[in-house]
């Protein structure tokens, strides 16, 4: 949503320590870099805690909230890295209704207990782009030995000390939650989301008889390029690409400037290669949004709300990119695309 990170954004799986905090991954095996998309799958935690740290936790736990979400914290704990592995506590309504919002787009529905029950208008917990991404992602998490591939998007957890596990799946029309544990909570040892839970879930989607419902067709602006093909700020989490990170807020800090790309700059975008345009990164540094990109003086981008942007060229050459910032501030910078 921020646009830091792009299912086939490569991320670091490798020891790191955030203050005193030291994550480990399940296996206690590290895989090295890894792409966005295969580090959700193989549920790999030293990624996981990267990106929140681009993202912040804070801002996390507001937005679970904001989706109706009931979220419970160690008493007068703030929140950390641990909740993006699980250091936190919700109620598997919760988790089923947060999964269904992936498959409508980003909007979490409120749960009618009875048929005929009315229902409020859902809330939207993201955008519909990064919704499907991680609803695409999902649908290609391996199956446990009962289920078969790509039927089905999913995902499992195991609470600390195998005390909860737990997998919730979804297709189209249908989200099912399913919790595995004693109710003590008690630690039951061996008691793992992927081995215990997941396999209840694949036979309960079984059940329902019918195959499952395609999640929804890609929205307009998901774009779907391998690694080496994404713009530069987008292929390696933390690299020196990447751009500098996005403010909290929207108000204007400092003076609206394009950070990204540089001006006098020649951006490689494929045309030499002849394997077609890759979508330009741009971002911007302060002002007052919604901003306006032009090109060569024409608006190619209307009402964004966010400083990072990408706009797809049409062809190679000299090219005048301006920004415009609510307030009719501008900068400008000239790029020659290759």
């Amino acid at each position: 949503e921020d646009g830091i990170v792009h299912p086939e954004t490569l991320i670091d799986d490798r020891p790191a320590r955030y203050g005193t905090y030291a994550p480990e991954n399940f296996d206690l095996g590290y895989q090295g870099a890894v792409t966005a998309r295969r580090a959700l799958q193989m549920s790999l935690n030293l990624p996981a805690v990267s990106l929140l740290s681009q993202v912040g936790p804070a801002r996390l736990i507001a937005r679970l909230r904001s989706a109706g979400a009931r979220i419970e914290l160690p008493k007068e704990a703030d929140p950390g890295l641990a909740i993006g592995l699980g250091g936190l506590g919700t109620t598997l309504e919760d988790l089923a209704r947060l999964y269904a919002g992936l498959a409508r787009g980003g909007e979490v529905p409120l749960l009618a207990r009875r048929v005929g029950e009315a229902t409020q208008p859902p809330s939207r917990f993201t955008e519909a782009v990064p919704a499907w991404y991680v609803a695409d992602i999902l649908k290609g998490a391996p199956p446990p030995l009962n289920g078969a591939a790509d039927r089905i998007a999913f995902k499992t957890g195991t609470s600390y000390g195998y005390r909860d596990a737990w997998a919730v799946g979804f297709d189209r029309k249908t989200t099912i939650a399913v919790w595995v544990g004693r109710p003590d909570n008690g630690a039951v040892p061996g008691l793992v989301g992927r081995v215990t839970a997941a396999p209840i879930l694949f036979d309960a989607f079984a059940r329902l008889n019918r195959d499952p419902e395609p999640i929804p067709s890609p929205p307009d602006a998901v774009f779907a390029r391998s690694t080496a093909s994404l713009p530069p700020p987008l292929r390696h989490l933390g690299s020196k690409d990447e751009l500098p990170p996005q403010g909290g807020g929207t108000g204007a800090t400092e003076t609206l400037k394009i950070a990204y790309p540089p001006d006098g700059s020649a951006i490689d975008v494929g045309f030499a290669s002849g394997a077609g345009a890759t979508p330009l990164a741009l971002k911007a540094l302060g002002g007052l949004p919604p901003l306006t990109w032009l090109v060569n003086e024409a608006p190619v981008l209307r009402g964004e709300l966010r400083r990072n942007a990408v706009w797809a060229p049409d062809g190679a050459g000299f090219i005048r990119l301006t920004v415009m910032d609510s307030t009719g501030a501008t900068d400008s910078v000239s790029v020659r695309l290759e």
